[in-house]
């Protein structure tokens, strides 16, 4: 009897489904579990391992491990295994071709139809180069569709939804975050308005949080060790599965303690519940303010949402669900099995698409082409045909702080027309991926209009002129320099789509890696830079949230992993700079003080939303500072504020 695929190709793991006969059940991929973890280690022949057996290996040979590629769609920068660059379009061309190989040796023969899910905030570029995946992978009879919309066809499936009921979907899984709303309706679920997402937020950045307490508790021991050491290697790995296995025992336990066992130091670390939620309250602070965004978006009122389903592993955390159920006021579910309930609702798709006479047809793509497409596209139709070409990697690497216009070609909301341009000049080194990679996070986001990307550029050269930094293009955002933070909405984007010729690349970067630059702001008189700093150029209210456009200056020059170092801490002028950071007590200060993360991934430039709902009473200023990517504030003395109360008034 045929059957049905639903794939979920996760940033951390990878699940699968089939519906055969009416009936819906979860495929085990792997042996002691059914989803797999999302790695890849590429043997020398080019075969692959995936899942558990790909981890165990990747332990001895990290230079041959690809793992949370699905971060990187869209990037330009190749991916390095095995010495061999690789797209992560390619990278998860044979994870899924894996997929597939795998469950058809399962069930006697391939599917007749297969769908695969992706994040509901993945524009036209990122899905052509999902399209471009499957075809990679040599697959037919492929349609795909959105991981919210995945999750409601399974949740409908279990539960009653009236016809024109409206469900909110709060996805946060391994690596992205999605919030969309969704109407059933006779045929399925269509989303309403334009779905919201962090696109590096999930369960490996509280991961990596748990292990930098770790850190910090042991104090200089980790750093002390030797990294070319085999069994050092073994051992900070064995370290940080541990520290995931705590993160998922403290959704049941309030403490749990972590063995520590390295070369010359055993000892344990204690870690509370009640630690573990303040590391990711912040975090979880900004995944609400973005559904509260796709509420809005969608044209309804909190109280019009019958229940809001909280899908995806990182759900499972207590605070995420009181949170939701406490600030939104409504109803939340949790799916029994969160990690599948995207790849079972897949699989349901597929067989009402097979059942089709005509495959499903995509919903006209919106005007502006940051707005992601909102309904299931069939990959067997023509694609629709892109807008505009992305910039070549090497010169968005060379560009400096300029490199972020050039990236944001590269972003879904520009997708291009044509193949990018054989490179000019020789691409930057490419660093083999870590052990376990911390690339930061942080939404795409839409072009900005001609003109403000004209005058950000002109900006952005006269700092590059000054710092000689240097922009990383495997996760530079768009923008640079004031703006507006309307641009993501506005039609107007879709006017513009080449990269201005001001952020071709200058001929050097070399520069000393601190500098001193004095920058005439917008709300402050002067602010002067003496190292690395965040410099707020425009604020924009709205609603009970601020959108700050903010530059950052003086990051080193040339370095791979500038963006995943460092990002900005938002905090209230209650609070001293030097308490706003994980080495708040090496600063000097007395107490810890509290600060907002808006994502994990904002430089160059960003446009930044910060809640308002939270200010202290007695708080004026709100203030960004830099911290890297253990949260430890740069320099207390690099800081700069504005007005609250001029702004909102």
């Amino acid at each position: 009897m045929s059957y049905e695929l639903g794939v979920d190709l996760g940033t951390t793991y990878t699940a699968a489904a089939i519906q055969r006969g009416g009936r819906t059940s979860v495929i085990e991929l792997g042996n002691r579990a059914a989803s797999i973890p999302s790695v890849i280690f590429l043997r020398e022949d080019e075969t692959i391992l995936t899942g558990e057996a790909a981890n165990r290996r990747g332990v001895t040979e990290p230079g041959r491990i690809a793992r949370e590629f699905k971060r990187r769609v869209g990037d330009p920068t190749p991916i390095l295994v095995g010495g061999t660059p690789w797209s992560a379009e390619s990278l998860s061309a044979k994870l899924l071709r894996w997929v597939i190989d795998h469950v058809a040796e399962r069930e006697g023969g391939p599917p007749s139809r297969i769908a695969v899910t992706h994040p509901a905030n993945w524009g036209p570029y990122k899905q052509d180069l999902l399209a471009q995946a499957i075809r990679m992978a040599d697959l037919d009879n492929v349609v795909t569709l959105t991981e919210p919309e995945a999750a409601a066809i399974h949740y409908a499936s279990q539960e009653r939804i009236d016809t024109g009921s409206v469900v909110g979907v709060f996805d946060l899984g391994g690596g992205t975050f999605d919030a969309a709303m969704l109407r059933k309706t006779a045929d399925g679920f269509e989303i309403l308005g334009s779905p919201e997402g962090i696109e590096r937020l999930g369960g490996i950045d509280f991961d990596e949080a748990v292990f930098s307490h770790v850190v910090n508790a042991l104090g200089g021991a980790i750093s002390e060790l030797d990294p070319a050491d085999p069994a050092v290697t073994a051992a900070v790995a064995r370290l940080r599965a541990d520290c995931i296995d705590a993160k998922e025992a403290l959704s049941g336990d309030t403490e749990v303690t972590i063995p520590v066992v390295l070369p010359q130091l055993q000892t344990e670390v204690r870690l509370t519940r009640g630690e573990f939620e303040g590391m990711i309250r912040p975090s979880l602070q900004d995944s609400l303010a973005a559904m509260r965004r796709a509420i809005r978006g969608a044209g309804v009122e909190p109280e019009d949402v019958s229940v809001i389903l909280l899908v995806g592993g990182s759900s499972r955390i207590p605070l995420v669900g009181q949170l939701v159920a406490g600030e939104l006021g409504r109803p939340v579910a949790v799916d029994a099995h969160p990690k599948h309930s995207i790849a079972l609702g897949a699989a349901r798709f597929a067989a009402q698409s097979a059942q089709s006479a005509t495959p499903a047809s995509p919903a006209p793509v919106p005007a502006a082409p940051s707005e992601p497409v909102a309904s299931a596209t069939p990959l067997d139709e023509a694609p629709a045909e892109p807008e505009a070409a992305p910039s070549s990697a090497p010169a968005a690497a060379a560009a400096g702080v300029a490199a972020g216009a050039a990236a944001a070609a590269a972003s879904d909301s520009t997708p291009p027309s044509t193949p990018p341009p054989p490179p000019t000049t020789p691409p930057p080194p490419v660093e083999p991926m870590e052990l376990a990679a911390d690339d930061g996070g942080g939404p795409d986001r839409g072009l900005l209009i001609g003109a403000a990307v004209a005058v950000v550029a002109v900006i952005v050269i006269a700092a590059v002129a000054l710092s000689g930094g240097g922009d990383d293009p495997e996760t530079a955002e768009p923008g640079a320099g004031a703006t507006t933070s309307a641009a993501p909405e506005t039609t107007a984007a879709s006017e513009t789509t080449a990269v201005p010729e001001t952020t071709a690349a200058p001929e050097t970067t070399a520069a000393p890696e601190t500098t001193t630059t004095t920058i005439p702001a917008t709300t402050t008189t002067e602010f002067v830079c003496a190292g690395i700093c965040a410099v707020v150029d425009e604020v924009v209210p709205d609603g009970d949230e601020v959108v700050i456009t903010w530059t950052p200056i003086n990051y080193p020059p040339g370095s791979p992993d500038v963006n995943a170092d460092f990002h900005a801490h938002f905090y209230w002028d209650i609070y001293e700079a030097n308490q706003v950071g994980g080495n708040w007590e090496a600063l000097g200060a007395t107490e810890v003080g509290a600060w907002q993360l808006t994502d994990a991934r904002p430089f160059p430039t960003r446009d930044s939303t910060v809640s308002l709902a939270n200010r202290p009473e007695g708080a004026e200023q709100l203030c960004v500072t830099p911290a890297d990517r253990e949260h430890r504030v740069v320099d207390p003395n690099n800081f700069d504020c504005f007005d609250v109360l001029d702004v909102v008034g």
